[in-house]
């Protein structure tokens, strides 16, 4: 999926919306446990129910690795009802050496045909190249996290400027050498942060987490970073998904799904 792809899709919805399917066997409702697939099932219906309202579907990796293969095979499965023209994110934080990177950008970029893959940038760029390798696929560098730990490093400060600021300056250069696009995460919960990053990057795409159950105010982050091209995906994992673990789980989540793209709306 292109950048222009992606804005037209943004456009004719009038939605940034991400809509995470972190999806925990422990929280799924209780009709569905007799299913052969629970997991699946859950997402099938939330993916039907959410459609029309998302640009992207965001998989948290880490719920589906801990079933083990029984995991791996939900996974799957449900990359394959997700509609075409969806935006499909590995929410895998990935990050390692040249080889192992290069064979979990296989794993995600081709064994499972994901469009993008969250990639942690700690290592350096030889970590991060064999991601931006893959033509037409996207990679989300982690610059700025919402959880309270994100203080212990990216706000470190140098005297002109914070690590995660200086993350995205560096990453910023890596772009031109390599066919996939370049994005990054930053999260709803620093408002401020937004603000001074859209400003320095007019053109940047950012992947923000953190809108609902984190707290993250939608607005604030549509003001600070929202451009006529769109250039942002908003994400809702649990604010969405959960929003009911009765029979009504689909129900409850299209009309969470729905409510959030009537307020990103009035940002176009």
């Amino acid at each position: 999926m292109s950048p222009s792809q992606l804005s037209a899709s943004i456009r004719k919805k009038q939605s940034f919306l991400c809509v995470g399917l972190d999806t925990d066997p422990l929280k799924l409702p209780a009709h569905l446990l007799g299913e052969a697939d629970p997991v699946f099932e859950f997402n099938r219906q939330i993916v039907a129910a959410t459609a029309p309202y998302s640009v992207a579907y965001k998989l948290n990796i880490a719920f589906y690795e801990a079933q083990g293969s029984k995991g791996w095979d939900s996974l799957a499965r449900t990359l394959e009802i997700i509609p075409e023209g969806m935006m499909v994110i590995a929410d895998a934080k990935r990050g390692d050496i040249g080889n192992t990177s290069r064979l979990y950008a296989r794993t995600f970029f081709e064994t499972y045909n994901f469009d993008a893959i969250t990639v942690a940038p700690y290592m350096g760029a030889d970590s991060v190249a064999p991601f931006l390798e893959f033509e037409g696929k996207w990679v989300f560098l982690l610059v700025l996290t919402s959880n309270p730990g994100s203080r212990d490093f990216q706000y470190m400060h140098d005297g002109q400027e914070a690590l995660y600021e200086r993350v995205i300056r560096t990453a910023e250069s890596w772009q031109q050498q390599y066919p996939a696009t370049l994005a990054y995460v930053a999260g709803a919960t620093r408002s401020d942060e937004l603000a001074r990053l859209r400003s320095r990057y007019p053109q940047a795409w950012f992947l923000v987490p953190g809108v609902g159950a984190q707290g993250g105010d939608l607005h604030a982050v549509c003001r600070k970073l929202a451009t006529p091209r769109g250039e942002i995906l908003i994400n809702s994992s649990r604010g969405i998904i959960y929003a009911s673990q009765g029979e009504d789980f689909a129900v409850q989540a299209g009309k969470m799904a729905a409510q959030l793209q009537l307020e990103m709306a009035k940002h176009f």
